[in-house]
């Protein structure tokens, strides 16, 4: 009641006018009363008490002496609606007594608003299906005559928001991932219908920053937007967004857009003229709106959302105690507000992009956005309640991490959860008597006391008032002592990125690492805000982490912990404890990008061939994932209770999947995908008919996804939610034997290792090599006779079966689904194995050596099913064939020159080596050393001559 009471009367009308005539003025709008009206003062002039036909309009607007505006003044507290209403009255009049004076006869008021001084709406008549918005202040005169151009300019699109209606085209979608295409095409379908915010969510690792730059582009050169502000939530941050931009090339031109756009960081010179894109911080941004000098460059790299303030309140330990007098002046605890800033206008940006929106951007510094008359678009991993509350719910696009996984993107992650006393007694107690080590936290200089009680803490001070030492040691010795078998095959400790609780506790866990794995100060790096004091620069050890592979561990508290991507990352560790959601997603997120096998193996030392980078290992060493609060949930269910892949493909093949067993099996689908090598996936989807491991993980997601399966109970019932899930999974239901070949190349490759059964030795025999050969032969048989029997078209090619010809190409790729097929079994079947078999049991002529091929499996399977009566190597084959043709070429009267005899030779050896050859072929060596195919031809005569001469060598010698 007291508060209530101390509250300032709501200001009447004519208190609000004085307010407004200030707004007014701020703008740069000069006030004049209708007895002294001149329309021609300045570039804006706002005349009070404009008398027209329909009554008497508070405020009418000037432009370059025509009428452009009106302004309709209000009570504080009133409703503005109404007010609008009246100005349409004012409209109406306007024409009868001032019909020359107006700009737009269509429409003579073209930018009206209704304020209270306190409330002001604002209509912008000129776009498309006009709708009113509420602004922060009036828009300045110049703003109105820039429109006014545009308008006269083009009059299809006049202005910004029928430009997004009418003049985007269809998006180019190369380079892009589908995730991307939705998001843009979701979010300029929302533009167009002038939602003012929208939503974007999309897994870390996705492609966020890359996709905001794609629509800025298309903003700006097919909207016209003016200029796009940027706002991320650290300054290194804002480095990699600047470098995102400026390495961008235009779909279009493949052109650089630094090249067409000036894309800069808010620093001193303010906002230029010649700014398109502007990146901040908000704080920066805020720091700009009160008029406080903005240094060229980062003041710091401290974090700057609310969320790492918060994890700031959980630690009691900031990584940096010495933040700029940026930070130190505008670290918010509490909302903001602003005041309007005559050197930046609320129109100053078309749009606002706001990478990584936490709850900072629409919590605590929401008025710094809300200043601004633009368009608002959130990028975000993990929206919460209030994230999507403050975006009016227009969530455009959703691409969440178990889709992310689903697709490649992402990769899955285990956990391995590790309890110490410690933690499980809550802390510890120092008895009294004892020497400590304590160490000031602001100079780090460092005494010996002996204390004099006992000195007891809890688990929530380690790591920030308190350091045990053994806990570390013991954590990581955990980790020495196991990783080779949770990493099997390596050589060398997968890249590991650890989360200390503060810089004080990270210097130990640095320590801790070499002392414990026995290596020097390459192997390990501390990085964090505070590194520069070391003579280290961050953004260099962020890069060795990407790329060395000497440097193998790294330390950091929040400086990697959001939108800093390390691709070979496959362990984190947590020796920090993590209350936010959000920001646990975000700390998890650094492991979970997937990485190409080949670059994997170019930072991990001695890297075997197989190596390739299928799920991360999370070690919890302070209960994160614990909380009800994260999600810290595998995708693949770990344990005794996880149904077998055998099973779940059962299921499938049976239709009794339910969502949470359709789930684990599209996870486990993906990681198997990402195992696989280029002919395996051939072979899949040759099975399949088209249909990847990655599309059938996808459609799963897609199909178990809580919302999606949420809207589907609702519309019709338990039925239609399962019937979701049985169509996902329909390609397995259909096709056993694609069911079949998933086992089978799963097994091929698993690599299980048994360490409890004991095993002793009962026989040792030697297996004859020839009995060896016999057996392996014998199943080779099998395996052909069924291929036959099947009408197996590498059958077919080798034995020249019926009716239908095979093209070189066709003939390759049936003998390579064959080859697939062996390896699919786990036999070690290849050429030169086989042929070897039938040499020790002297069934062979000379073998084909380490050169062994298709070519040779021709003949190995022609003599199996009796179609040769001997084994011999396909080239001796082909060029006794060849001799043959050349003698009858003979025969008949054909002479051939040297240079007809070079090609036919190179053609013999092509169709020796690739069993057959095409026009296409000659655009390769040897063939383009004399011109290609054009060369081939001249020397034959003409193309149909020269065309006719490859088929018959095909058909003679292959």
């Amino acid at each position: 009641m007291v508060e209530r009471a101390q509250r300032p009367a709501p200001l009447n009308e004519v208190q609000a006018r004085e307010k407004i005539d200030v707004m007014l003025s701020k703008a740069g709008w000069r006030i004049q009363d209708k007895a002294d009206a001149n329309p021609l003062a300045c570039k804006g002039v706002a005349i009070r008490e404009f008398t027209l036909a329909t009554g008497r309009a508070d405020y009418v607007l000037y432009v370059d002496g025509k009428i452009v505006g009106v302004i309709e003044a209000k009570r504080e507290g009133t409703a503005l609606a109404g007010a609008l209403a009246q100005n349409e009255r004012y409209a109406a009049g306007v024409l009868k007594d001032h019909a020359m004076a107006v700009w737009r006869r269509e429409e003579p008021f073209a930018f009206r608003y209704a304020t209270t001084g306190t409330e002001t709406y604002f209509l912008n008549r000129i776009d498309p299906d006009a709708r009113s918005r509420e602004v922060f202040a009036f828009h300045r005169p110049e703003t109105f005559a820039a429109w006014m151009k545009r308008a006269e300019e083009d009059p299809e699109t006049p202005t910004f928001r029928a430009a997004l209606r009418t003049n985007m085209p269809l998006l180019e979608t190369h380079g892009l991932r589908m995730a991307q295409v939705e998001a843009i095409t979701g979010l300029e379908g929302s533009l167009a219908t002038d939602r003012p915010r929208a939503l974007i969510q999309m897994a870390t690792g996705a492609g966020k920053t890359f996709t905001a730059v794609t629509e800025t582009y298309r903003l700006l050169r097919h909207a016209g937007a003016r200029r796009v502000l940027f706002l991320v939530d650290r300054n290194n941050l804002g480095r990699q967004a600047h470098a995102e931009f400026d390495k961008y090339r235009t779909p279009d031109e493949n052109r650089k857009l630094t090249d067409l756009y000036n894309v800069d960081m808010l620093g001193r010179s303010g906002l230029q003229e010649t700014s398109s894109v502007v990146i901040s911080t908000i704080q920066r941004m805020y720091a700009f709106l009160k008029g406080e000098p903005v240094a060229d460059g980062p003041e710091t790299d401290e974090p700057d959302t609310d969320d790492l303030k918060t994890s700031e309140a959980e630690t009691g330990d900031r990584e940096d105690k010495k933040a700029s007098t940026l930070d130190e002046t505008y670290a918010a605890d509490e909302p903001i507000t602003v005041d309007y800033n005559p050197d930046v206008p609320i129109e100053s940006f078309d749009v606002i992009v706001v990478d990584e929106c936490h709850r900072s951007i629409y919590g605590l510094w929401r008025g710094v956005l809300e200043y601004f008359d633009a368009h608002l678009v959130g990028l975000t991993a993990t929206p919460t309640r209030q994230t999507k509350g403050f975006f009016d719910n227009n969530m455009v696009s959703r691409y969440t991490f178990e889709q992310a996984v689903a697709d490649g993107v992402n990769v899955d992650f285990d956990i391995v959860r590790l309890n110490t006393d410690l933690r499980e007694d809550g802390g510890a107690k120092i008895e009294a008597g004892t020497t400590v080590r304590i160490r000031d936290r602001q100079t780090r200089a460092q005494r010996y006391e002996e204390l004099d009680e006992d000195f007891e803490y809890t688990v929530s001070q380690l790591g920030r008032t308190v350091i045990t030492e053994d806990e570390i040691r013991a954590v990581l010795t955990t980790y020495r002592n196991n990783w080779q078998r949770w990493f099997p095959g390596r050589v060398d400790l997968p890249k590991t990125l650890v989360f200390a609780a503060g810089d004080d506790h990270a210097d130990e866990v640095l320590k801790q690492v070499k002392e414990v794995f026995g290596r020097g100060d390459e192997f390990a790096k501390k990085i964090t805000y505070r590194s520069r004091e070391n003579g280290d620069d961050p953004d260099s050890l962020i890069n060795d982490l990407r790329n060395s592979a000497r440097l193998r561990v790294a330390v950091t508290v929040d400086m990697i912990a959001t939108g800093t991507d390390v691709k070979p990352l496959e362990c984190v560790i947590f020796l920090r404890s993590i209350k936010s959601p959000v920001l646990f997603e975000q700390m998890k997120g650094r492991g979970a990008r997937s990485i190409d096998p080949d670059e994997l193996k170019a930072v991990t030392p001695e890297a075997a061939p197989d190596l390739v980078k299928d799920r991360f290992l999370l070690i919890d060493a302070v209960g994160v994932t614990d909380s009800p609060l994260v999600d810290a949930r595998p995708l693949i269910p770990a344990g005794e209770k996880g149904i077998s892949l055998a099973k779940l493909l059962d299921k499938a093949g049976t239709r009794s999947l339910t969502a949470d067993e359709a789930e684990t099996l599209g996870r486990r689908l993906a990681r198997i995908d990402r195992q696989l090598g280029d002919e395996e996936k051939k072979l899949l989807a040759q099975t399949s008919e088209g249909v990847s491991l990655a599309d059938l993980a996808r459609r799963i997601a897609d199909a178990v996804d809580v919302d999606t399966q949420d809207r589907a109970r609702h519309e019709g019932g338990s039925e239609l939610a399962k019937k979701l899930v049985q169509d996902a999974v329909a390609p397995l239901t259909s096709r056993p034997e694609l069911r079949k070949l998933i086992l089978e190349i799963r097994h091929q490759q698993d690599l299980t290792y048994d360490e409890t059964t004991e095993v002793r030795v009962t026989e040792l025999r030697e297996v004859p090599r020839e009995e060896r050969a016999r057996r392996e032969l014998a199943e080779w048989n099998s395996l052909l006779t069924k291929e036959q029997r099947d009408e197996n078209a590498a059958i077919r090619v080798a034995l020249g079966s019926g009716t239908r010809r095979f093209t070189p190409r066709e003939a390759r790729d049936a003998l390579k689904e064959l080859a697939g097929r062996i390896r699919a079994t786990n036999r070690s079947w290849t050429p030169g194995v086989l042929w070897d078999h039938y040499d020790q049991l002297g069934k062979a002529a000379t073998g084909p050596g380490k050169e062994a091929g298709l070519g040779d499996l021709i003949r190995l399977i022609r003599y199996e099913l009796g179609a040769d009566d001997e084994l011999r190597p396909y080239r001796t084959v082909v060029e006794e064939r060849f001799e043959g043709w050349l003698l009858r070429q003979q025969q008949a009267g054909v002479e051939f020159t040297d240079d007809q005899l070079w090609w036919l030779d190179r053609i013999k050896n092509a169709i020796a080596a690739d069993i057959g050859i095409e026009p296409g072929d000659f655009g390769h060596a040897p063939f383009s050393e004399r011109g290609g195919g054009r060369g081939f031809m001249r020397a034959f005569g003409d193309k149909d001559k020269a065309l006719e001469l490859l088929d018959e060598l095909n058909q003679e010698l292959a």
